[in-house]
């Protein structure tokens, strides 16, 4: 069984560096450096753009689910209830996503003037997708729909949330190959702009596809608009590898990691991560409050770090739900249920 995944991963793997290799531009930047820059649809089915970019929140998806279907069953979540959460779960996301969009962007967007286009942007590949939000409607979901089906909240947030950190980490690729969500100019020079990112030690397909003009994504490789941007898709995407891995580390092997802790986590680790992030980016949506202009995925990203720091200190101090993680796994396997 292991050897047959590992064939159809290998034949998923192929067939994606074909497209790569297919939907390619070939060119020299401003100094003369041969650059690669991987075309944003990887191809086309009965005259629809298929792009990499949704390619990529699909595999966050799917490994999102992958890694629940594991975990489920050591915490005692059955199959049917975390497949219809999740089907249910993506499709709220999604629109939660879309609506918080809207929300901030009404006037700048265009939405103000043209309502239909908050339906017709799909069709029409305009995108304009919001993580917060996604996290927003797909936590309240979750609180419903494990009333409603007698869930363990406790458990399935254990779920939930690195799966959130799963479909970030590849979702944010879709960002790479659709060159958005970029930072600002690294530096007014070319060449030292280029010179940091060979620096971080990043493959040359990277670095290249950073080369971007801001706002132009079909501007000619020897326009002198491009310049080397920030690939702050990259800083977020590692942020939250980062953490997945120190979640997962520290719930197997710290006993005074509860169950449910995940939450609290991930509100204040991608909370802080976004928040820097976000500093450097050049498409922020903007919100104003108390007649001050402030990028709100920062505001949002403060209210996750006090919200989980106040609750983990709650928590502690009133006790709720003392399980740790690693006995409920012990109780599942001897056949009990707390």
């Amino acid at each position: 069984m292991k050897i047959k995944r590992y064939v159809i991963l290998t034949m998923l793997l192929l067939i994606a560096l074909f497209l790569v290799g297919c939907s390619i531009r070939s060119g020299q930047d401003s100094l003369g450096n041969e650059i690669t820059i991987i075309d944003r649809v990887a191809f086309t089915i009965f005259g629809r753009n298929i792009y990499w970019y949704a390619i990529c929140i699909l595999i966050g998806i799917m490994g999102a689910y992958f890694y629940g279907m594991h975990v489920a069953k050591k915490l005692g979540v059955k199959e049917n209830d975390l497949f219809d959460g999740f089907i249910w779960g993506v499709l709220i996301g999604v629109l939660g996503s879309r609506l918080y969009y809207v929300i901030f962007s009404w006037k700048s967007g265009g939405f103000s003037e043209d309502p239909l286009r908050i339906f017709t942007g799909f069709v029409n590949e305009e995108g304009g997708l919001a993580i917060h939000g996604a996290v927003i409607a797909a936590s309240i979901f979750t609180v419903i729909f494990c009333k409603k089906r007698k869930m363990d909240i406790y458990a399935v947030l254990e779920l939930l949330l690195p799966g959130f950190l799963i479909g970030q980490i590849a979702g944010r690729w879709g960002n790479f190959f659709n060159q958005e969500a970029h930072g600002g100019p690294i530096s007014a020079s070319v060449a030292e702009g280029r010179m940091f990112l060979e620096k971080l030690w990043l493959p040359d397909f990277i670095i290249d596809q950073m080369y971007l003009a801001d706002n132009w994504y079909n501007a000619p490789i020897d326009s002198p608009m491009r310049n080397y941007m920030h690939p702050t898709f990259l800083y977020e995407s590692a942020w939250n590898f980062i953490g997945l891995m120190i979640l997962l580390i520290t719930r197997k092997y710290w006993k005074k990691y509860w169950l449910g802790d995940a939450a609290l986590f991930y509100l204040v680790w991608y909370g802080v991560g976004r928040f820097f992030v976000e500093s450097i980016r050049t498409d922020a949506l903007m919100v104003t409050l108390f007649g001050t202009q402030f990028r709100q995925a920062q505001v949002i990203s403060v209210v996750m770090v006090v919200v989980g720091i106040v609750l983990f200190i709650l928590r502690r101090i009133y006790k709720f739900h003392p399980v740790s993680f690693v006995e409920q796994v012990e109780l599942v396997k001897n056949g009990h249920h707390i």
